[in-house]
């Protein structure tokens, strides 16, 4: 085959990629709907939108408006496109559990941003220690970077016999806090241990234990975990009223070092049968089989 030939059939080829690609990205546009405003439920203060989306497909209303629209979709396909691959290749990304007001899942690098900058802002009120890590201590950045470095670490050291799940918790699509589910040797000992975090913008407002529910399902229903644990500072009268509410009974105690100082600390655990004896809200949680080998299950 000579050169021009050669130059003709790539020519060819070329041309066919990108008429298949203005099709694919085609369908795409025609199958999306854009969602109708959210609107919020009054009786739970704007915690919950109670989002509709439309059965017939909206038109803009102008030729600018269409332009702006089209010219936003490469993107949209992008990261849909992104985030399939992502699923594919890491099955934990396409992991979801929904409670009534909260979505938890792993966060996309622009989300985990947000989540850094949230922490950076704060996670407890002035004069409150209630983690052992040093949240007021550093600047804001210092604070920021330590959630990136602790998201890509669960992530990189991720392994059957000892994993971390670190799951954004968003409301309303807003990131406000993570949860993150523990365990070493899970296909023989089945414990976890939870532990979380909000922005004290997002705290006192049931957003906490409703999290802690969504991923204590997760553990209780679909891994099979026989037991959760915690550990709370004996004065985090929050955290501890959270655990107590959810069925917890007390485990003994642990002892840590902070600031020069002996710190003591209840252990708390909750049975299998003990959870299933609380009553809890509804929970979806979706992606789970794909996920099962990440177990060791």
């Amino acid at each position: 085959m000579g050169i021009g030939t050669t130059i003709v059939l790539l020519g060819v080829a070329a041309v066919e990629f990108v008429r298949r690609q203005r099709s694919d990205e085609q369908a795409l546009h025609e199958d999306e709907r854009p969602p109708c405003r959210p609107k919020t439920d009054p009786d739970v203060g704007g915690r919950r939108p109670a989002i509709a989306r439309s059965t017939a497909q909206v038109l803009p209303t102008s030729t600018a408006d269409q332009r702006a629209d089209v010219s936003r979709l490469p993107g949209r396909i992008m990261t849909d496109r992104m985030r399939d691959m992502l699923a594919d290749l890491w099955p934990l990304y396409g992991l979801t559990i929904v409670t009534p007001h909260l979505q938890l899942r792993l966060p996309r690098e622009e989300e985990l941003a947000e989540l850094a900058d949230l922490a950076g802002r704060g996670v407890h009120r002035p004069g409150e220690r209630p983690f052992l890590t040093p949240w007021t201590d550093g600047s804001h950045a210092d604070r920021a970077r330590c959630v990136l470095q602790a998201h890509w670490d669960r992530l990189a050291s991720w392994d059957v016999a000892a994993w971390q799940l670190g799951m954004g918790v968003f409301r309303a699509g807003q990131p406000i806090g993570v949860v993150t589910l523990r365990a070493r040797d899970f296909p023989v000992v089945r414990q976890v241990t939870t532990s979380a975090w909000l922005g004290v913008d997002h705290q006192g407002r049931g957003y906490g234990t409703e999290a802690r529910v969504g991923l204590l399902t997760l553990a209780f229903d679909h891994l099979g975990a026989t037991a959760a644990l915690t550990e709370v500072f004996q004065d985090n009268h929050s955290s501890q009223g959270v655990s107590r509410k959810l069925g917890y009974e007390h485990d003994g105690i642990s002892v840590d070092a902070r600031d020069g100082a002996a710190l003591v600390s209840d252990r708390l655990r909750l049975t299998r049968q003990r959870w299933r004896q609380q009553k809890r809200p509804a929970v979806t949680v979706d992606g789970m089989d794909s996920c099962r080998a990440s177990f060791g299950l």
